[in-house]
C-alpha cells in the first residue's frame, strides 16, 4: 500500500542536529540557552520592521501573553475573529474575558472591517469598549491590515496579530507577523517551519519583550531567593527546540516556496473546473505562504464535501473540513458575533487539502487522480 499523505507534516532539512548537538555537548538542556537567543535573533532579522521577538512554549501562549500585557481582565470584551482555530479565541477566556466574533469579508476571508466596526459600536454601547482585536492570517493570507488598523487607530484599540499560520506572508512586501502592536507565530509541527512545539511573540515596544520574558519564566523577581511579585508562566522555549526552529529557519525560503508550488499545482488542476474554486491573493498586494490550499466546493461538482473526502481517505490521502467558525462552536453559543453567514458558508464548503512541503511528484500524482475521477 503506498504511504499515507499527510495534511501538513513536518520536514526536516538536515541542519538541525548540528543545533541540537550543541546543545546536548554544552547540557543546555533548558528553557533557555544560546538556541533561544539564537533563534529570536534569526527572527528578528527575518522580520524587520525593528520588532523585537520572545520564544515561547506555543503560538497559544504567545497570544495569552499578549492579552496580560494589553491588561485585560475579567468582564472586558475582546474582538476575534470568527474563522479561526479556537486556539486564538481561548486565551480571551483564560482572562475571564469575553469574546465578540466578527464574521470573514470574500477577498481573504479574514476579519470584515464593517463587522469590526460594528463589534467596537456594541462594546461602546455596552460601556465596555473592548480592549484588542485578535486579527488572523487565514491559512497564511495576510489580512486586510490598513482597514484594521484604521479602526485601531480611530478607536485606541490594539491589534493582536494571529500570524500562527503566516510566516513568510506578506502584504505590500511588510511581513505578517509586523503588523499588530503584538503578534503571535506559532512552530507547531504542522506549521512551515517548527520547533516540534513552540511559538513566538512579536512586539514593536522593548519593554513587552522584556515583560514577556519575565512573566514567561515564572515572574522570578530580581533577589537572592525566589521572589514573587506577580503571577508568572511557564511559558519560555526549550533549548532544545529553539534548536530545532534555527535548523528550520535555515531553509523557510525554500519552504515557503515549495507551499506555494503547491498552490499552483491546485490551480493548473482546478483551472478548466469552476466548481472547485482555489482560495488566492485578491490582488499583487497579498504574498500568502500557502501554508494550507484550500478550495471551496460548489454543488455543481456533483459530490458532497464528505463523499470527496471519504474518496481520498480510501487512498490512504488525508483531507480536512476548514475549521468551523468560532460563533458555532458549542463551547462559545452565548458569545455576540456581527457578521453574516459568510464564514458559515466557508465553512460548510471549504476544504484544505495536502500542502506539505515534502509533497513529491508521485504524492500530487495522487492527488490529481483522485480530483480526475470525480471530475470527468
Amino acid at each position: 500500500m503506498d504511504k499515507k499523505i499527510w495534511l501538513s507534516s513536518p520536514h526536516m532539512g538536515g541542519g538541525e542536529m548540528k543545533y541540537i548537538q550543541q546543545a546536548f555537548d554544552e547540557n543546555w538542556i533548558a528553557p533557555l540557552g544560546p538556541n533561544v537567543n539564537g533563534l529570536e535573533n534569526d527572527l528578528e532579522t527575518y522580520l524587520g520592521e525593528g520588532v523585537h521577538v520572545a520564544a515561547l512554549s506555543s503560538g497559544t501562549a504567545a497570544l495569552h501573553m499578549s492579552l496580560i500585557l494589553l491588561g485585560v481582565e475579567t468582564g472586558d470584551f475582546v474582538i476575534c475573529q470568527s474563522l479561526t482555530f479556537s486556539a486564538s479565541a481561548n486565551p480571551i477566556v483564560y482572562m475571564g474575558a469575553h469574546p465578540v466574533f466578527v464574521d470573514s469579508e470574500k477577498d481573504t476571508w479574514n476579519l470584515c472591517p464593517n463587522a469590526v466596526e460594528d463589534a467596537i459600536k456594541f462594546g461602546i454601547s455596552k460601556g465596555k469598549k473592548p480592549k484588542a482585536i485578535i486579527t488572523v492570517n487565514l491559512y497564511g493570507m495576510p489580512y486586510k491590515a490598513e482597514e484594521i488598523s484604521a479602526l485601531s487607530k480611530r478607536y485606541d484599540i490594539p491589534v493582536i496579530e494571529d500570524s500562527a499560520e503566516a510566516l513568510g506572508s506578506s502584504y505590500k512586501n511588510q511581513k505578517c507577523g509586523t503588523f499588530g502592536d503584538l503578534s503571535v507565530i506559532s512552530f507547531n509541527g504542522n506549521k512551515i517551519i517548527t520547533t516540534s512545539v513552540g511559538g513566538c511573540l512579536t512586539v514593536k515596544n522593548k519593554e513587552f519583550k522584556d515583560k514577556a520574558v519575565f512573566l514567561a519564566t515564572q515572574a522570578k523577581d530580581n533577589a537572592p531567593h525566589y521572589e514573587h511579585t506577580s503571577i508568572g508562566y511557564n511559558y519560555r522555549m526549550s533549548n532544545v527546540c529553539a534548536g530545532i526552529g534555527r535548523g528550520q529557519m535555515e531553509m523557510l525560503e525554500e519552504r515557503i516556496q515549495q507551499r506555494r508550488a503547491n498552490h499552483r499545482f491546485y490551480q493548473e488542476l482546478f483551472q478548466d473546473h469552476p466548481s472547485v474554486t482555489l482560495h488566492t491573493e485578491p490582488t499583487a498586494d497579498y504574498f500568502s505562504n500557502h501554508w494550507l490550499s484550500v478550495a471551496c466546493l460548489s454543488p455543481e461538482l456533483g459530490i458532497t464535501r464528505a463523499e470527496l473526502m471519504e474518496k481520498f481517505t480510501e487512498e490512504e490521502i488525508e483531507t480536512r473540513p476548514i475549521w468551523k467558525p468560532m460563533h458555532l462552536q458549542p463551547v462559545f453559543k452565548n458569545a455576540a458575533f456581527f457578521g453574516s453567514d459568510l464564514s458559515e458558508k466557508l465553512f460548510n464548503n471549504g476544504l484544505c487539502l495536502p500542502s506539505g512541503s515534502n509533497l513529491s511528484d508521485s504524492d500530487r500524482a495522487r492527488i490529481a487522480g483522485v480530483f480526475k475521477k470525480v471530475l470527468m
